[in-house]
């Protein structure tokens, strides 16, 4: 088994330039990790909100309140934002 090199897993031409591919790519893994440890904390307050509304007679999901939702992904990081905000809402319905 043939073990690549630091400039081969990074696509990089020289080891300077790996070596900075290779801490920032540990940083972003960092801040995945703290991503989806946020999302599924997301995840479980959601729960609670939709316990709540749908015990004391609501529906299920509040549109209005999911537009907004949307609105600020937009806002904040564009017409991605949208898309990542409604997966992000998709993960958070439905949990209860």
């Amino acid at each position: 088994m043939t073990t690549k090199t630091p400039t081969e897993l990074t696509g990089a031409r020289t080891d300077e330039a790996a070596s900075l591919i290779g801490d920032a790519r540990e940083r972003i893994d960092a801040l995945d990790d703290r991503i989806i440890g946020l999302i599924q904390e997301r995840m479980a307050i959601s729960a609670v909100i939709q316990e709540a509304r749908i015990s004391s007679g609501g529906r299920r999901v509040n549109l209005a309140r999911e537009m907004d939702v949307l609105a600020h992904y937009r806002d904040a990081l564009g017409k991605p934002g949208t898309a990542l905000a409604m997966t992000m809402l998709e993960l958070c319905r439905g949990r209860v």
